[in-house]
């Protein structure tokens, strides 16, 4: 080897002193260290002699050699590993079949650099001993736990031997790779769901169909996040079962109840697979979910009724028409409190079907008796729907407790006044009080009121008495002369008659 070259001389140590080398060099760089630099002078009797080597080295030539050992190995070498640092918790470590995201380092023995997968941003994927990787990294990286950094040193035989890889890598090269494990799974793997936290109440569990809102965090196996719910302070919200989510949450998000708080691990082929999702989550990686279930419901669902308390003697119970006043608390059913009639000075009151308060609600209140307390739970498609309201979140389940505080039986609608019991036989002699023939608004008022006082007829409540008296009476008083004569009566008690006959 000319003194002056700079080119790095392989040969294979395991076979010093069986004449690859002149005799000086086996001798001199027996003991040597990677990195260690020698100067070896070898005289002519253990060098090239009498004969010299061609026009190069001169019969009988000393020879001075300036060495420096960058690699050495052995054939009965193995894969040396060292583990650098490893998590508290490891769950699972590799085997062969699994696939497995690593990020490293990879230099020759003597600590020159080829080769860096933090340089390209990204990990080197791989199945583990399938044959993707050469045989000493598919050794090497069996048993690591996601977290653990080990080093690996490969011998070149179980490397890239003797023709070694690219300009980076030369002949018979023993590597040296510092390798963090970022993920792993298996092809055949499926959700785990752990770290569940369910309540003592449930009164029903998810399934395929329904509307689900949730909050979640997700992170990698490492532990580093890459989306979060609570950040956008909005849960996120699905049907579930229907494929509007990745596989792996699909099936995770089935069979919980509401308040459920689990852990869910998606390996890659239900989660986002080779490909990844943007720029947040590279392809083939394991997924992490820390899900909070806050309501579910089905488009299904009714409204749900529950009797807390009920008087023991009840003759009314609310309906449609009817006026009532009521107490209530509404919160979401995580327990979060959205209203309460408390809020305000006066009772919340409103007219049974009228379109006053959401349909769960006014369904809720029908039925009830005066001293009742119910509580009743709404589904959004009968609360605020997906839109949500001033203070309700988007399709939100509302949580109602109530109580009747008064009602006042109403009348049908475009009605005024209806009779409780059958009108007198004669209505116009019985509304003209002085028998003059004549009814004036005055008698006509009187007359009303008595029906009412005497429990014979009933006004629509929530109305001024004496608007409903001038209301009637314009109906009436046909002629608009400002009394009321038997014909025009008459005519008008036919008419309506006509009316109900048709409505039916």
């Amino acid at each position: 080897m000319p003194r002056n070259s700079l080119l790095p001389y392989s040969f294979c140590i395991g076979q010093t002193g069986q004449g690859r080398l002149i005799a000086g060099i086996d001798k001199g760089i027996l003991g040597m260290c990677v990195n260690e630099k020698r100067k070896v002078t070898v005289p002519p009797h253990l060098a090239y002699g009498s004969l010299g080597a061609g026009d190069v080295v001169p019969p009988d030539s000393t020879l001075v050699f300036d060495l420096m050992l960058l690699d050495m190995w052995n054939k009965a070498d193995l894969v040396v590993t060292e583990t650098v640092s490893s998590p508290r918790d490891c769950k699972r470590s590799v085997k062969r079949t699994d696939f497995v995201r690593y990020h490293f380092n990879g230099t020759l023995l003597d600590g020159t650099p080829f080769d860096s997968s933090y340089n390209k941003g990204q990990t080197h994927d791989s199945l583990v001993g399938e044959g993707w990787l050469i045989k000493g990294m598919d050794e090497g990286i069996l048993g690591m736990c996601v977290g653990e950094t080990r080093n690996i040193i490969i011998p070149p035989f179980l490397a890239y031997g003797e023709k070694g890889s690219g300009k980076e890598i030369p002949s018979q090269a023993t590597l040296v790779f510092n390798v963090l494990l970022a993920d792993l799974h298996n092809p055949k793997d499926d959700i785990t769901v752990e770290n569940q936290v369910v309540p003592e109440a449930c009164a029903r569990k998810s399934v395929a169909g329904d509307y689900m809102r949730y909050h979640y965090n997700g992170t990698f196996l490492n532990g580093v996040t890459f989306d979060t719910s609570y950040q956008r302070n909005n849960t996120y919200n699905t049907y579930i079962g229907m494929g509007y989510v990745i596989s792996g949450m699909d099936k995770g998000l089935q069979g919980v109840c509401i308040g459920e708080r689990r852990r869910v691990t998606l390996p890659p082929h239900m989660a986002y697979g080779e490909q990844g999702a943007g720029k947040d989550i590279p392809g083939s990686a394991v997924l992490v979910f820390d899900i909070h279930v806050i309501d579910f419901h089905n488009p299904k669902d009714s409204v749900e009724v529950h009797v807390t308390h009920k008087p023991e003697v009840c003759n009314l119970t609310s309906d449609v028409d009817d006026l009532i006043h009521y107490h209530y608390n509404c919160s979401l059913l995580d327990g979060t409190r959205l209203f309460s009639s408390s809020d305000y000075d006066n009772l919340q009151d409103t007219v049974l079907g009228a379109d006053k308060v959401i349909d769960g609600l006014d369904e809720g209140l029908r039925g009830m008796c005066v001293g009742e307390r119910r509580t009743v739970i709404i589904p959004p498609h009968l609360g605020h729907g997906e839109k949500g309201a001033t203070g309700v979140p988007g399709s939100a389940v509302l949580h109602f407790e109530l109580e009747l505080m008064d009602l006042q039986k109403g009348v049908p609608e475009g009605y005024l006044f209806v009779w409780v019991e059958d009108a007198p036989l004669e209505l116009f002699q019985a509304m003209d009080i002085n028998q003059n023939g004549e009814v004036p608004i005055e008698e006509f008022g009187e007359f009303i009121m008595l029906q009412v006082a005497e429990g014979k007829g009933r006004m629509k409540p929530g109305v001024d008495p004496e608007e409903i008296i001038a209301d009637m009476f314009r109906n009436q008083d046909r002629n608009k002369d400002g009394v009321i004569v038997a014909e025009e009566l008459k005519l008008k008690v036919e008419e309506d008659k006509e009316r109900m006959h048709e409505e039916l």
